[in-house]
């Protein structure tokens, strides 16, 4: 009974959370599109609360035929990186610092974890994220996980409302680098969005 009230409860929980879908016009997606000459690679993006250990968010940095950044249900943008339902294009080495600074600041850090995958895979994620839809709140570790357990190499990762447990599956693929980002900046990041105060 208590499972049957649960999963009704988290159900209602998210419908009452609706995604808000944002669409860019095509020009401004082409005009920003970037390709990064590193390797094909699928960096796993969890932000996590330094007082706790939880996680409070999850993205996906995929560098295919472009680099884009999948923010699920974020509240991080751009003008310089048009977004389509929760991906954005145009992810340059300066707009990926921004968006890791935005989340990174005093009460939370930032865990980047880098997988090199072959080009076809990087496309599929790329095609799974832009196919998905704009995303619920609190829904950003389901989307990713399941968008991620599409892939072929990543079916063992099982989808999750939990960000610490996305990131602990994607950690144990062989051949992951991972990074840590902290900052002291204060907790209210709204300053780092165009127009903050």
């Amino acid at each position: 009974m208590k499972r049957l009230f649960l999963s009704l409860w988290l159900v209602a929980f998210v419908a009452a959370c609706g995604a808000e879908p944002v669409w860019a016009p095509e020009e401004e997606v082409r005009a920003k599109a970037y390709r990064h000459s590193g390797p094909a690679s699928i960096t796993l993006i969890t932000v996590i609360n330094n007082r706790s250990g939880a996680g409070g968010h999850t993205g996906l940095l995929i560098n295919g035929s472009q680099r884009v950044v999948w923010d699920p249900a974020g509240t991080w943008w751009s003008p310089n990186a048009p977004e389509r339902n929760d991906l954005h294009y145009g992810m340059t080495d300066h707009m990926v610092d921004v968006y890791v600074d935005y989340h990174t600041r005093e009460t939370y850090h930032t865990v980047l974890q880098e997988l090199q995958v072959s080009p076809e895979v990087a496309e599929q994620a790329i095609k799974e994220a832009a196919g998905y839809g704009a995303v619920p709140k609190a829904s950003c570790s389901q989307s990713t996980s399941a968008i991620l357990g599409r892939l072929p190499g990543f079916e063992s990762i099982k989808s999750t409302f939990f960000p610490v447990k996305t990131m602990e599956a994607f950690a144990k693929f062989q051949g992951v680098k991972t990074r840590k980002v902290y900052d002291d900046d204060p907790d209210d990041n709204s300053a780092k969005l165009p127009g903050g105060a």
